[in-house]
């Protein structure tokens, strides 16, 4: 499954932070929002996606479990392109 996350914007700070942005798969651009959480216990993402882009995922022919759980994994690894200005260190721990 080939995924292409890019973030909007990040609000918080290393222990938490709010993250928006978008992903792409088959050309389409889904929104996502998601909290990230770091220090007690390592890093940890929870990305949610509306109904809508849920049924248009399905409609595509994905499992809509996967694709949040590949979404989530890409947020931890870092795997995502950032809008200039921000970096990684402003949500992570490095």
């Amino acid at each position: 499954m080939n995924m292409i996350v890019r973030i909007n914007n990040v609000h918080g700070s290393q222990i938490a932070a709010k993250i928006t942005g978008t992903f792409t798969m088959d050309e389409h651009s889904f929104r996502f929002n998601a909290i990230a959480f770091g220090r007690i216990g390592g890093h940890n993402i929870g990305a949610k996606i509306s109904k809508t882009t849920q049924k248009m995922l399905m409609k595509l022919g994905y499992n809509v479990d996967d694709v949040i759980n590949l979404l989530q994994q890409k947020l931890v690894r870092g795997d995502i392109i950032l809008p200039e200005g921000i970096t990684k260190e402003t949500f992570a721990d490095g």
